[in-house]
């Protein structure tokens, strides 16, 4: 009953929050150097994973927009990695601040290297607030899937434990930022990695989680 009435909200958001009759992933193309354009079969096999596990209408295709451009107020739902450095302008970063604080949500993914830069550089965008890190009992862990643990350990990394962090906007999750664990790898297609068949639906069943959540929250 739970999983059928967030399918039912969910189909109703969807049709409101997009111009288009079907969800979409909009990676976020942004300067400093990093490679924000990698894994472009990440959000395609996230979304065909939802498309056959859930009610969703889904347009699985990959898109990108440029944080330079107000053409980012048209995607609910912004993805952005890398492994390097990250650099926003002044107008850059209130353009993204005027997004989040009109409803956006940015998710992040740490695809190793992208940390230092990314805490600097958000502290651009909310120089007033601080990521907090969220606790295993925060809705996002159990909204369809479970995970009793929080965000899982997709790839080594550091051998850190893996985490989730939020930034959140009247009580809202704007954005939210893992680290060390790296679920976009998980993803991608099986032969880019190599992650075993177990892990990368691991992956898939969170980036599925995460999508329910930002949408009706």
């Amino acid at each position: 009953m739970k999983k059928t009435l967030l399918l039912i909200i969910l189909i109703s958001v969807c049709g409101l929050s997009q111009q288009k009759d079907a969800f979409q992933i909009t990676r976020l193309e942004y300067n400093g150097g990093s490679d924000w354009y990698n894994g472009q079969s990440e959000e395609v096999n996230l979304l065909n994973f939802i498309k056959a596990n859930t009610n969703i209408k889904v347009n699985p295709e990959y898109s990108f927009v440029s944080i330079s451009s107000d053409d980012i107020f048209a995607h609910p739902f912004l993805f952005m990695t890398g492994h390097g450095n990250i650099n926003f302008s002044n107008e850059e970063a209130q353009r993204l601040r005027k997004y989040l604080d009109n409803g956006g949500f940015l998710y992040v993914d740490d695809d190793y290297g992208l940390d230092k830069a990314f805490r600097r550089e958000i502290k651009k965008v909310f120089p007033n607030k601080e990521m907090k890190e969220l606790p295993f009992n925060y809705g996002l862990y159990n909204v369809f899937y479970q995970f009793p643990n929080g965000v899982p350990k997709i790839h080594k990394h550091n051998g850190k434990p893996p985490q989730g962090f939020g930034i959140f906007i009247n009580k809202r999750l704007a954005v939210y930022y893992t680290y060390e664990s790296n679920p976009s790898d998980g993803w991608d297609d099986q032969s880019v990695h190599n992650d075993p068949q177990w892990k990368r639906i691991e992956a898939l069943k969170f980036g599925t989680n995460l999508v329910i959540w930002a949408l009706t929250q």
